[in-house]
């Protein structure tokens, strides 16, 4: 029973020091333009709650832990609210509750299966080099394209893609820990994990920098548990036991919680993008 239970926890602690340290950093940035000690509050904070992801992934299922830390989209709603001392609006509670239920659904009908099957080191190494050349070269297109809008889709969809894929790394690593620590040292997925996460950082910050924060944080949102999944069921083994009929419900409940997922983070996009200007507009005019 712990062992079913305790990725479920860890991963939606995850969640809500992820969100709550996105939104520290958030409200930060907004606040004086410059990385401050409510910045790095916020930081520590998200990492600590990357490091409960890594824990989760070492106990349980990428198609368990996922779908879960997508969850602090959600969990970012109520700590905005109570920072900007305002309601929720109608919407947000609908797409809120939307994807709760579409995730909980999922758990409960897929009942996603793990396995200690280790991944092929070269299976995976070729797998993760070749997404990443795919990626660098939907960026490199990005940046020849004059349309704002274009390269703020395309480096959301490649910062998801990336932190899919760390995901899968986050678990070889973790897998190896749990069997011999010393043996990570040697072994080739802690630089591919770091390499890969730092690549997803670049891609992130450059895709907030293009300026349609509406478009790159939605994209960044799905591609990764999107990637993260994909790459659990083809190199890890992981899957789920579902007869035709569920398998289209549950198609469709994806698709749901995408567009949840896309409606929320477009929400935080547009109340971040109103801060800023704020911001902007107070600096403007000075004393």
């Amino acid at each position: 029973m712990m062992h079913t239970w305790a990725p479920i926890l860890l991963a939606i602690t995850a969640a809500v020091l992820i969100a709550g340290g996105t939104v520290l950093r958030q409200r930060a940035s907004a606040a004086s333009g410059a990385i401050t000690a409510g910045w790095w509050l916020g930081a520590v904070i998200a990492l600590a709650g990357f490091g409960l992801q890594a824990a989760a992934l070492g106990l349980g299922s990428i198609l368990v832990v996922q779908p879960l830390v997508v969850l602090a989209v959600l969990f970012a709603l109520p700590m905005e609210a109570w920072i900007d001392r305002r309601r929720f609006e109608r919407a947000e509670w609908l797409w809120g509750l939307t994807l709760v239920v579409c995730v909980v659904l999922f758990l409960v009908l897929a009942r996603p299966v793990s396995t200690d099957r280790r991944p092929n080191v070269v299976v995976m190494g070729i797998t993760v080099g070749a997404l990443v050349l795919g990626i660098i070269g939907i960026v490199v297109n990005a940046e020849r394209c004059r349309s704002a809008h274009f390269r703020a889709l395309s480096y959301g969809l490649a910062s998801g893609a990336l932190f899919g894929v760390s995901a899968l790394l986050i678990k070889a690593v973790a897998l190896r820990i749990v069997d011999d620590p010393l043996s990570v040292l040697p072994h080739a997925e802690l630089y591919l994990l770091i390499a890969v996460i730092v690549l997803a950082i670049v891609a992130q910050q450059r895709g907030f920098g293009a300026g349609d924060l509406q478009t790159s944080f939605p994209a960044m949102n799905v591609m990764e548990p999107t990637v993260a999944m994909i790459l659990g069921v083809a190199l890890l083994g992981e899957n789920i036991y579902v007869s035709a009929p569920t398998a289209v419900f549950l198609c469709v409940v994806a698709l749901v919680a995408a567009t949840a997922v896309v409606k929320l983070a477009q929400d935080a996009a547009v109340r971040g993008g109103q801060r800023s200007e704020t911001r902007e507009e107070r600096v403007n005019v000075g004393p």
